[in-house]
């Protein structure tokens, strides 16, 4: 249907009023879609791009309308970054990380109505929930920073940032490797330990003033991926932070979790999103492009050769897999009642992630192959597309390590059961 929305070609079942969130996001794809080139080129995040989101009203696309949001849930943002994706991928990824940030509003808000707090830690949980969502709402650009450059061989994000009490608050030190919107977000939203601990116990959060003294950017780095989403991270030496603007309750962190349907960083599967908008706009470009071209002998379009024929069926079954397996991801962390476990939703974000991931990069491997030397360049859309696909592989951690893991739940669970059974 030609005025379907982007977002709907993957929430297909819209309501009418995600159908009008979904609308907004339409409106900035233009804007984005056209300085797209450039922010790959220079490896710079657009900061036109700031005003623009947030003149739109996005910056609280899933917050509460009782905080001043939109209302939004997961479904919402994964339409967004996807119709993000297919306009410009960088954007979309540093939106993606902004987003991530209302669950460090959300969670703790679930948290409290399930009694997890007790009276006296309620009122700081809760003041610190509020300020993150009303920032947001209000326009505040959030990055959130959870990995570090310190990798551990048991988990994906190991926290060495320590945050060490002081009169008035708290001296944060440490060294994140991985967040959007470096030297863009008005505020870093940090994830530490509490100096000492061992455990997740000692995980707490801060609001981290982009200008505050002690910060800095890491070096910025000529990589792979989606170059424009200014990701090469900050350094944190001895940085302030005051009591109103922390959650160091301790095991606040975990009993957050305690109330997530997914992961650790918060709305995951959106990021997943990106790259299927990526791989949507690679295979619509290629196709109208060989349609177009045709042969100088026949006149046929290049489209119809065998050739082009078979890997464009292998590239519309790979755009296909990776709709199938995100729409399936986003059924179970999103429907009510729900239809899986936390574990069994994690086991499936586990393999999920990896299967989208190589799936997506498949099409923009195809659209290499099919389009020829012409396009074979480091610039136009089907060379940035592989560029930027190829992250999706090794980000967060690659499909093996996925499939590992979710391998990893499922024999523990079946085990599990089968000792139960025994026992009775």
């Amino acid at each position: 249907m030609a005025d379907r929305l982007t977002g709907e070609r993957l929430v297909d079942d819209m309501t009418v009023e995600e159908k009008g969130r979904a609308a907004l996001v339409e409106q900035v794809l233009p804007a984005l879609r056209a300085h797209a080139e450039a922010a790959d080129r220079d490896g710079v995040f657009p900061l036109s791009h700031i005003g623009l989101l947030r003149d739109a009203g996005l910056m609280g696309l899933i917050v509460p309308e009782e905080y001043g949001g939109l209302g939004g849930t997961l479904r919402d943002l994964a339409a967004a970054t996807y119709a993000m994706g297919t306009a410009c991928p960088s954007t979309a990824l540093a939106y993606f990380f902004h987003n991530t940030s209302a669950s460090r509003g959300l969670l703790p808000l679930e948290a409290i109505e399930a009694r997890l707090f007790t009276d006296d830690e309620t009122p700081v949980v809760r003041a610190f929930a509020e300020k993150v969502l009303r920032l947001m709402s209000g326009g505040t650009w959030l990055a959130n920073f959870a990995s570090e450059s310190v990798k551990s061989s048991s988990a994906n994000i190991a926290i060495a940032t320590t945050a060490v009490p002081v009169d008035g608050g708290w001296k944060l030190t440490g060294e994140k490797s991985f967040g959007c919107a470096t030297g863009v977000a008005d505020y870093y939203l940090v994830t530490a330990r509490l100096d000492g601990s061992e455990n997740a116990d000692g995980l707490v959060m801060f609001l981290v003033p982009r200008e505050a003294p002690g910060v800095s950017e890491r070096p910025k780095w000529d990589g792979l991926g989606m170059r424009g989403s200014a990701n090469h991270g900050i350094k944190l030496d001895g940085v302030f932070i005051p009591h109103e603007d922390a959650l160091t309750v301790p095991g606040a962190f975990v009993k957050m979790l305690q109330c997530s349907r997914g992961s650790f960083v918060g709305n995951q599967l959106a990021i997943t999103a990106v790259y299927v908008g990526a791989a949507q706009g690679v295979y619509d470009d290629t196709l109208e492009r060989l349609t177009r071209k045709t042969f100088a002998d026949t006149g046929r379009s290049i489209a119809e050769s065998p050739m082009h024929q078979v890997i464009i069926g292998d590239m519309t079954e790979r755009l296909e897999t990776a709709y199938l397996w995100l729409r399936r991801q986003l059924l179970i962390e999103t429907c009510e009642p729900p239809i899986a476990t936390k574990s069994e939703v994690y086991a499936q974000w586990r393999i999920a992630k990896g299967s989208i991931c190589e799936a997506a990069f498949d099409v923009a491997m195809g659209a290499f192959k099919a389009s020829g030397t012409s396009q074979a360049t480091m610039n136009g859309i089907v060379g940035r597309a592989v560029r930027d696909l190829a992250m999706g592989l090794v980000m967060t951690f690659p499909p093996e390590r996925g499939r590992l893991e979710a391998a990893s739940v499922v024999t523990s669970n079946k085990a599990n059961e089968l000792f139960a059974s025994v026992k009775q």
